[in-house]
C-alpha cells in the first residue's frame, strides 16, 4: 500500500490550506518591500545611497518591532494584534510612497521607512499555527515546517523580479504599491480564521519575561545574523558582479537560481524520515551553509556563479526547517511566536549588516572581492554554530506541551548520542 505524501498529509487539517494560502500572501512583501523600495527611489531620484539607507533603515525598524509585535500576539492573539499593527505599517506605505512622488524633504522618507517597519512576521504567525495543530506528531510539524520553507523560497523566487518589473516597465511606485496590497490581503484573511488562532496565553503565564531568556534561542539568533549576513552580501555582490559582466539584469535570474535550490531542497528534506539529535542536523546544515560559500572565490562568469549558488542554496532551506524545530523545543509555548521572530529578527539585522560590508568591499575592491564578504561570515556563523552546541543538546522540558514526555525521551537519546 502506497505511503502518503507528508506534504498531503498536512493538509488534511481542517483549516491548513486557507491559512498556509493567506500566510504566502502576507510574507511577498518579505521579498518585495526592500527590493522595491530600492528600485522606486533610484527611478525616482536617482539616488542610490538614498535608496540603500531606507532600505537599511526599513529592514532594521521591522527587525526591531517584529519580537514585540510577536510577543504581544503570544499574550494577546493574532487577530487583537496583527490588524491593528498591520494599519499603522500600511498607513506609513502610503505616506512614504506619497512623500517620495511629491519630492518631499528626505527625512520624512526616514520617518514613514522606520514607522513601516511595524510589519508582523507572517511567517512565524502560520508556522505558530502549524505548531499548534501538531504539537504532538513530530513528522507532521517537520513537513509543515519544511513546506513553510519551500514558501519562503517561492516568495523570493518571484517577488523581487515583480517588485523590480513592475516599477521600471509601469510606475516608480508600482512594486512597494504591491507589496503593501498583499500584506493586507494576506494579514486580514489570516486573522479572519480564528478556528486555526493559537490559544493565547495570558500576562500571568509569561512569568519567563522575553523568549531570548532562552539560552538555546540565543545561540540560533547569534548564528543567523552571521546566515543573514551571507544573504545579504551574495545578493549586493551578485548584482555587482553582474553588472561587471555587462549582464546586470541578470542578477535576478542568479538569485532566483540561488533561491530555487533550496526550495527544492526543502521539498526534498520535508519527505524525509530522520533520526538522531536534531540539534547534531541543525550544526552539520551550518557548516555546509559555510562551506558552500568557498566555491564562490572561483567564480569567473556568470553560468559558474548560477551553478555555485544552486548548490549553496540546498542547504539553506533544510537548515531553516531544523531551526525551526530547535526554537520550538527550546522556547516556552508562551513565547513561542516570539522565539521564532527573534530568529527572523536575527537574520534580518545579519542582512543590513552584510549587505553594507559588501557594499564597501566592492567599492574598494571590486566585485569578485567581495565574495570575501560571505565566506567570512559563512566562517563566522559555523564558529558560532560550535561555540554554543552545548546549549542545544539536549532540549529542555517545554512549558506546557502534551507531549513533554516523549520530548524527555528525546532528550535523553540526544544526549546519549552526542
Amino acid at each position: 500500500m502506497p505511503r502518503t505524501s507528508p506534504y498531503r498529509a498536512i493538509f488534511a487539517a481542517p483549516g491548513a490550506k486557507r491559512f498556509s494560502a493567506a500566510g504566502f500572501l502576507g510574507r511577498m512583501p518579505l521579498s518585495m518591500a526592500g527590493i522595491g523600495l530600492v528600485t522606486m527611489v533610484s527611478e525616482l531620484t536617482g539616488r542610490y545611497g538614498l535608496a540603500g539607507a531606507l532600505s537599511a533603515t526599513l529592514a532594521l525598524s521591522a527587525a526591531a518591532m517584529g519580537p514585540q509585535i510577536s510577543r504581544l500576539v503570544d499574550r494577546h492573539g493574532q487577530r487583537r494584534v496583527l490588524r491593528p499593527a498591520t494599519l499603522v505599517a500600511l498607513t506609513a506605505i502610503c505616506g512614504l510612497l506619497l512623500s517620495a512622488h511629491r519630492g518631499w524633504p528626505d527625512w520624512t522618507l526616514f520617518v514613514f521607512a522606520a514607522v513601516s517597519g511595524c510589519v508582523p512576521s507572517v511567517g512565524s504567525m502560520v508556522r505558530a499555527r502549524w505548531a499548534a495543530i501538531y504539537e504532538n506528531s513530530r513528522r507532521e510539524l517537520h513537513a509543515a515546517y519544511a513546506w513553510e520553507s519551500i514558501v519562503d523560497e517561492v516568495c523570493f523566487i518571484v517577488g523581487p523580479v515583480i517588485s523590480i518589473g513592475l516599477s521600471t516597465s509601469w510606475f516608480p511606485e508600482a512594486g512597494p504599491l504591491l507589496a503593501a496590497c498583499f500584506l493586507a490581503a494576506g494579514v486580514f484573511s489570516l486573522t479572519a480564521q480564528r478556528a486555526t488562532e493559537p490559544v493565547p496565553h495570558p500576562r500571568g503565564q509569561h512569568t519567563g519575561g522575553s523568549a531570548l531568556r532562552s539560552r538555546g534561542l540565543q545561540v540560533l539568533v547569534a548564528t543567523f545574523m552571521a546566515t543573514g549576513a551571507i544573504f545579504g552580501a551574495i545578493d549586493v555582490v551578485t548584482v555587482a558582479f553582474a553588472e561587471d559582466q555587462g549582464h546586470k539584469g541578470a542578477a535576478s535570474l542568479v538569485l532566483a537560481v540561488y533561491a530555487l535550490g533550496s526550495c527544492l531542497a526543502g521539498a526534498v528534506f520535508g519527505v524525509l524520515r530522520l533520526s538522531g539529535p536534531v540539534s547534531r542536523r541543525w550544526l552539520w546544515g551550518i557548516c555546509a551553509i559555510a562551506v558552500s560559500m568557498i566555491p564562490l572565490q572561483l567564480v569567473g562568469n556568470l553560468p559558474f556563479l548560477a551553478v555555485a549558488l544552486f548548490v549553496a542554496g540546498l542547504a539553506i532551506a533544510p537548515t531553516m526547517v531544523t531551526t525551526m524545530a530547535l526554537v520550538e523545543r527550546h522556547v516556552p509555548r508562551a513565547h513561542l511566536t516570539e522565539g521564532m521572530t527573534w530568529v527572523s529578527t536575527g537574520l534580518a539585522v545579519g542582512v543590513a549588516l552584510g549587505s553594507s560590508a559588501a557594499g564597501w568591499v566592492v567599492d574598494a575592491a571590486g566585485a569578485r572581492a567581495g565574495y570575501v564578504v560571505p565566506t567570512v561570515a559563512g566562517a563566522l556563523a559555523a564558529a558560532v554554530a560550535f561555540l554554543g552546541y552545548r546549549r542545544l543538546r539536549p532540549a529542555p522540558q517545554r512549558e506546557g506541551s502534551d507531549a513533554d514526555g516523549r520530548q524527555d525521551r528525546e532528550d535523553r537519546t540526544e544526549q546519549r548520542v552526542a
